[in-house]
């Protein structure tokens, strides 16, 4: 197992190295470039402001050499200065984590809490009136635009109920309160946003297990430990389930980098100040930098997910070995 860590852990730095390059190239040959950004509103910027501008960001010298310079800050976790507003792109990215990772966490708590109990009852239960129901909520869930269905919520509990605020992350008046005070405000800010996350993730893992749930319990090893008089639970929670969680842990693992990288339409919809709201403003903005640093996060937290998956594959399956 150690030597097929140090192997994974290897070759993920030829793998992140692609990915870098080509992100870099493709944020490159997108249209505009910070200069544009920072002096088309501006009519009294002349040709040599923005030559200065160039040679302040680095954008005189050659891709491949802005690329080399990009990468000597990266092995120093260094992602450089945002052009935006000169400060550190850790910095930045260190003080949005925290809401980030707090929403998606809850969100996929969610999913996974509602999702499991009905995948499994739907495969127990199959064509009854419970799966047929469940179906057909679930694909609702799935295909229903989020940023749709959060208007709408936003107008109900919102506008014409006025139970819940609508954006940002807590109030205005909260400070100088007490520490339950201020996280029931927190709660009630980010509760359609954890609503609609794991009401639009639980379809997928609900059928997924279903699915599997459905394959698993016609298996002969099934049928043996029903033969042998083993309680239903048991033949379905301790022999069948822990097969059929196979997708479920690929879904995990897969679900690392959305962790850090939020949702950008929901975040923005709710002006939630987290990573998917700043990503979306560094990319209108050409802030390369902050593109390069939020995308070189994500494609490693990707590549992390992707081994933990393979390692949780060998602790729930026995068959699975790494070689």
């Amino acid at each position: 197992m150690l030597r097929y860590l140090a192997t994974r852990t290897f070759m993920m730095v030829p793998l992140l190295f692609g990915i870098t390059v080509i992100s870099f190239i493709v944020i490159h040959l997108a249209p505009g470039n910070p200069v544009d950004v920072a002096t088309e509103m501006n009519p009294k910027a002349s040709a040599q402001a923005r030559e200065n501008l160039k040679k302040l960001y680095g954008l005189d010298k050659p891709l491949h050499v802005q690329y080399y310079n990009w990468v000597k800050r990266f092995a120093k976790l260094d992602f450089g200065d945002s052009y935006i507003d000169g400060r550190p792109v850790l910095d930045k990215i260190v003080e949005r984590l925290p809401v980030t990772i707090s929403i998606n966490i809850l969100q996929l708590l969610g999913a996974f809490l509602i999702a499991m109990p009905l995948g499994i009852l739907s495969a127990v239960r199959q064509n009854s009136f419970f799966d047929k129901a469940t179906t057909v909520t679930v694909f609702l869930g799935f295909s229903m635009p989020s940023f749709w269905l959060g208007l709408l919520l936003m107008i109900l509990f919102g506008v014409e109920l006025g139970w819940l605020p609508i954006s940002g992350i807590q109030s205005i008046d909260v400070t100088g309160v007490g520490w339950f005070a201020l996280q029931w405000d927190r709660l009630q800010h980010i509760i359609l946003i954890v609503f609609l996350g794991a009401f639009g993730g639980l379809a997928g893992i609900s059928r997924y297990i279903r699915s599997n749930m459905l394959e698993v319990v016609n298996q002969d090893y099934v049928r043996t430990a029903r033969a042998k008089g083993l309680t239903e639970n048991a033949v379905i929670y301790k022999h069948a389930l822990r097969n059929a969680m196979m997708p479920v842990i690929t879904i995990l693992g897969l679900s690392v980098p959305g962790l850090i990288g939020g949702s950008v339409i929901l975040e923005y919809l709710f002006a939630i100040p987290g990573m998917g709201q700043l990503f979306w403003q560094s990319v209108t903005a050409r802030d390369y930098p902050l593109v390069m640093g939020n995308l070189a996060i994500g494609a490693f937290l990707t590549l992390v997910g992707n081994m933990l998956a393979d390692i949780s594959y060998a602790i729930v399956d026995p068959r699975v070995k790494v070689s």
